[in-house]
């Protein structure tokens, strides 16, 4: 998975959903690169009267960045910077369809067991230097040494560069996910060695291909990128200038885009959407999303690992009232935990437990604590959608004897309480880094995975068993079933309730052009060009 989060993947957030058609690179054949191709109803124009070239571009932002170590990073705060400084080999576009990115062109054996890329001429790191196919061996093996929050779960047998260019990598057993996961952030390329100098001192003043070079950075503040002039896109990024912008409150976030004191606001509360639509001086840009909103559950908590007690809140919450009620008609009520804009999504076709408050007490009855009892839900505050949510499940919950405290508490304290599984309910989101099933499916289901069944620990040994036959069955008919399976036990165990599907949406000031909006909550700043420079 995906990840990020907290708004991990966080984060992600809208109107009726334009749901995208997500197109997967599967099978043996090479794919053609259309990277830079990739268009969007905000990118530029060449006519006279559109924005100008150069100057700043500031991006508000509710978190700091902590770290540029790729290969020990998830959280979306660090992700979506990371990002900026380091490219994979393979991307996906704002479509979700996979594309070639740092390699010219790909290829992938019949048996699914080895994959060749080739890398585009001319390519440079942004200290001027060339990149060749020894960088993304050492880069790739370094992500599987360190292994981290997004590890490289494909069994690899050998990674070589055959030349200059060529990278041939090969699999011990076929795993379809893989090239879906080497368009993930943290497969990104760097210089072989670190260019020399140690770890600590590269991530500090990080090196890649990407459109930016970290300028200046404070790790509890601001960040401010340069352009990199070596970036192999000619002539991009157009602006001179990017900045991270920490503002940790939403109300403040939208009175500073309005106010135009900045161009852009990654966060963008729901209740403020139409009034940003509708402003002279600002709009929103949005995409479909591969987020899922949802209510999560400590398993190893004494009310929480008894399955009664979760199939029970399901049927006292009204899904499709919550989803109105918060997101103003800019989200679709979830079934799957699993977005639509992903495929093998069964959100239509799922049996999911439904508002039913008398089905809710009969599943209580059946629980160790038929009579209610009281415990806490954990959020993140100054998040106006988030404290709309708790409420909402704290009235569903009372309907059946269920007393729960709302705890709120600042955002870092929020991530080291259910990193350290100190909480017994949660709403966060969860989100696919690649548009691919096992994405988001592994994150929130492997008990022995990084995330512990995205800090549940929820185990069920069917469910593994699913999402193991799942990574090895090529795409078809065949791994539909099995994912149709999976999500159908999930939905019966309610591990997690999902909520909604939320549309990514960032404001921006109308005087922008460009801004590339992706589906896992990322943007793209390479386009962006300014009015008035």
């Amino acid at each position: 998975m995906s990840k990020l989060i907290v708004s991990f993947r966080k984060p992600f957030l809208v109107g009726s959903l334009v749901f995208l058609l997500l197109i997967l690179v599967a099978g043996c054949s090479g794919s053609k690169n259309d990277a830079g191709k990739n268009t969007n109803a905000t990118n530029p124009s060449t006519t006279a009267d559109q924005p100008a070239e150069g100057g700043t571009f500031t991006y508000g932002r509710p978190a700091s960045v902590t770290s540029f170590d790729l290969h020990n990073q998830i959280t979306s705060n660090n992700a979506f910077a990371i990002d900026k400084v380091f490219e994979p080999l393979v991307a996906f576009n704002s479509d979700g369809k996979i594309v070639d990115w740092l390699a010219e062109s790909h290829s992938i054996s019949a048996d699914g067991l080895t994959y060749t890329f080739v890398l585009r001429d001319g390519l440079k790191f942004s200290n001027g230097t060339g990149v060749t196919a020894k960088d993304a061996v050492f880069s790739i093996q370094r992500h599987l040494n360190v292994g981290g929050p997004l590890a490289i779960a494909a069994k690899v047998a050998s990674l070589s560069a055959k030349d200059e260019k060529t990278l041939v990598i090969k699999l011990k057993a076929p795993y379809t996910p893989f090239i879906s996961e080497l368009s993930n952030f943290s497969n990104g390329i760097l210089p072989k060695g670190f260019g020399g100098v140690s770890e600590k001192e590269f991530f500090k003043n990080p090196v890649g291909t990407g459109p930016f070079v970290v300028k200046k950075w404070d790790s509890a503040g601001d960040l401010t990128f340069s352009k990199n002039k070596y970036y192999w896109q000619k002539g991009k990024p157009y602006i001179d200038e990017l900045v991270y912008k920490l503002i940790e409150d939403d109300s403040q976030a939208i009175n500073q885009l309005k106010a135009g004191a900045i161009d852009a606001i990654e966060s963008v509360a729901l209740e403020n959407v139409n009034e940003l639509k509708q402003g002279t001086d600002t709009k929103v840009a949005t995409n479909g999303s591969w987020v899922t909103e949802q209510l999560f559950f400590n398993t190893l908590d004494k009310h929480f690992s008894d399955v009664h007690v979760r199939r029970a809140l399901a049927l006292a919450l009204d899904r499709n009232g919550l989803t109105n009620a918060v997101t103003f008609g800019f989200a679709k009520p979830a079934n799957s935990l699993l977005p639509p804009a992903i495929p093998y999504n069964t959100n239509d076709t799922i049996k999911a437990l439904s508002f039913d408050t008398n089905a809710a007490k009969a599943e209580l009855a059946k629980s160790k604590f038929p009579n209610g009892f009281s415990t806490k839900l954990l959020i993140a505050s100054g998040n106006n959608s988030r404290t709309q949510e708790a409420q909402i499940i704290q009235a569903a919950a009372k309907t059946i004897g269920i007393d729960i405290q709302i705890e709120s508490v600042e955002l870092a304290s929020f991530r080291e309480r259910f990193f350290a599984y100190d909480f017994s309910a949660m709403i966060n989101s969860g989100q696919a880094d690649s548009p691919e099933a096992n994405s988001i499916l592994a994150f929130q289901t492997d008990p022995e995975g990084f995330s512990k069944s995205y800090w549940t620990h929820y185990t069920n040994n069917e469910v593994t068993k699913l999402l193991h036959e799942g990574q090895k069955t090529p795409d078809g008919e065949e791994r539909a079933g099995i994912y149709a399976k999976l999500q159908q036990i999930l939905a019966d165990e309610v591990p997690y309730i999902p909520l909604y599907y939320p549309d990514i949406l960032k404001g921006v000031r109308s005087s922008i052009d460009g801004l590339i909006v992706l589906p896992n909550n990322s943007v793209r700043f390479e386009d962006v060009r300014v009015k008035g420079n």
